[in-house]
């Protein structure tokens, strides 16, 4: 691959960011799962209308490719990862707010998502239709084995009845193919196989499975209690990491 030469209207911050001098330095580097720059800003290349350009392909991705991730991370998160260290902090005793519609006039409802990947398998971009299968079923697994409020199904997308397919589209948890960024990162491939949905009883969480992210968790309610809704989700990750270990970097927190 040489160097992309990006249109004048490109916006990124992929084409801010990447020069030539940087593609030459990083265009022969590799991670352990064989993710590649050429794979990393194949999105941002392909559109370049993109708001970033770049996705990593699994968490080495973040070390291997630093000299480019690193400037775009700085300028998006207004967050040194040079310097500081990411706090990660979901304790729901430090969320101070009150419910800003207690009357139930103007909110109609709250929803509150954070995305995981697994520790030890490539991302969606990189990873292969086998290890997808496997992320899949220990992530359904490990959903099965929820008690209580989490109590609920997993539906896998594929081989989905039409009835519960219409069902799960009107409440609105059914999510779709990738778009055009996607597609070109390798998000879409094998679709829907290795795919699919979870929601308790009450359909107060959620969590999709391998859409962009491998585990996209979700807690959700009417009305606009967001210290409820947030304190579910904290509940509800806790309980995931019992069985379930993320990736995470002690530099930039959980990785995505």
């Amino acid at each position: 691959m040489d160097f992309p030469r990006f249109p004048d209207h490109c916006r990124s911050a992929l084409c801010r960011h990447l020069s030539p001098e940087l593609f030459a330095e990083l265009s022969s580097r590799k991670t352990r799962y064989g993710y590649t720059l050429e794979q990393l800003i194949r999105s941002g290349v392909e559109n370049p209308d993109s708001s970033i350009g770049v996705y990593a392909g699994d968490e080495e991705s973040y070390e291997t490719f630093a000299p480019l991730l690193d400037p775009i991370i700085r300028e998006y998160h207004r967050f040194d990862p040079e310097t500081g260290r990411h706090r990660s902090d979901l304790d729901p005793g430090h969320l101070q707010i009150p419910d800003p519609d207690p009357e139930g006039a103007y909110i109609l409802s709250t929803r509150i998502r954070v995305a995981r990947n697994l520790h030890c398998f490539p991302f969606g971009p990189a990873i292969a239709r086998r290890e997808r299968l496997i992320v899949e079923c220990m992530i359904a697994d490990t959903l099965r084995l929820l008690t209580g409020e989490f109590s609920g199904r997993y539906y896998p997308l594929s081989g989905m009845e039409s009835a519960t397919r219409q069902r799960l589209i009107e409440d609105h948890f059914l999510f779709k193919e990738g778009d055009r960024f996607l597609e070109s990162a390798g998000l879409n491939r094998d679709w829907p196989e290795g795919r699919g949905i979870y929601h308790n009883d009450d359909r107060t969480f959620l969590v999709w499975v391998n859409e962009e992210d491998q585990l996209r968790i979700i807690s959700m309610e009417p009305g606009g209690d967001i210290a409820r809704v947030f304190t579910r989700l904290f509940r509800a990750v806790a309980e995931l990491e019992k069985r379930l270990t993320f990736a995470y970097s002690r530099r930039l927190g959980y990785l995505t």
